[in-house]
């Protein structure tokens, strides 16, 4: 049995005005990653800031706030950029599509990958299980989910259910810092929810002092977050209807998000 390899460093580090980019570096092999790079600079300015020499690029999705800076990158450093098969032809200088069937290698160990539609028709995720982190894109947030740009209610709810399944201990790399906006609407849908009041101080605790809230839990979310618990009878009495299905109540929460 080959040896288990040592915990990836993550690191996450802010671009733009509210995204996140996450460094993967595998020490052993000295392959590096960044998650949806929407910027180029700020991912070389943190890998030469620890001497890290970027390898590759994996992408969730197509947004240019996700793969704003692969270009860029490719050229600087001749990383190879990974992205979902599901959406190829939106995923500048892509080299390794992934699916499902396929999963992702990097840094020595297989990374299982999710296709997740609902924010966008060809969404994906990747979860490293032995290093306990997904790594969602715009699907899952803390406390919240992406909005329906290309998909359904019914296709987000399939997508979250995914996710829900992995265990209470998987860090969440979510590619916003919106955890604090998403509090205060997850507060108004549930709002007798006790974990959720204790959640939220926490996340105002730490946006006082600048922190980041990225990572979150898996558990906590299976607790907290609203668009997780669509299948509740708290939420289904507030946003369902006799009969209804738990993608209709999914779509119902998503929507007053919306108008939030």
């Amino acid at each position: 049995m080959a040896p288990k390899p040592a915990p990836l460093d993550i690191v996450v580090f802010p671009m733009l005005s509210d995204n996140y980019g996450f460094l993967l570096h595998d020490a052993a092999s000295g392959e590096t990653a960044v998650v949806d790079p929407a910027e180029a600079e700020p991912t070389l300015s943190a890998c030469a800031q620890r001497g890290w020499r970027l390898s590759h690029i994996l992408n969730t999705h197509h947004h240019g706030d996700h793969v704003g800076g692969n270009l860029a990158l490719k050229a600087a450093t001749g990383c190879k950029v990974v992205g979902p098969a599901y959406d190829r032809d939106r995923i500048p200088g892509i080299d390794i599509a992934v699916d499902e069937a396929s999963g992702a290698d990097f840094g020595g160990r297989h990374a299982r990958v999710f296709f997740v539609p609902g924010h966008t028709r060809g969404h994906i995720a990747y979860w490293f299980a032995e290093d306990k982190a997904l790594f969602c894109g715009d699907t899952l947030f803390a406390l919240g989910c992406g909005r329906l740009f290309e998909g359904t209610p019914q296709q987000m709810w399939s997508s979250l259910i995914k996710l829900r399944a992995l265990p209470d201990d998987t860090r969440v790399y979510c590619a916003h810092e919106y955890t604090q906006s998403n509090a205060r609407f997850a507060l108004t849908a549930e709002p007798d929810n006790a974990a959720l009041q204790a959640e939220a101080a926490r996340v105002a605790q730490l946006r006082a002092v600048g922190s980041f809230t990225i990572p979150s839990q898996l558990g906590v979310e299976k607790a907290c977050n609203p668009f997780l618990r669509a299948d509740q009878p708290a939420l289904r009495r507030r946003f369902g209807s006799a009969g209804c299905s738990d993608a209709e109540v999914l779509g119902a929460i998503r929507a007053a998000k919306d108008r939030f």
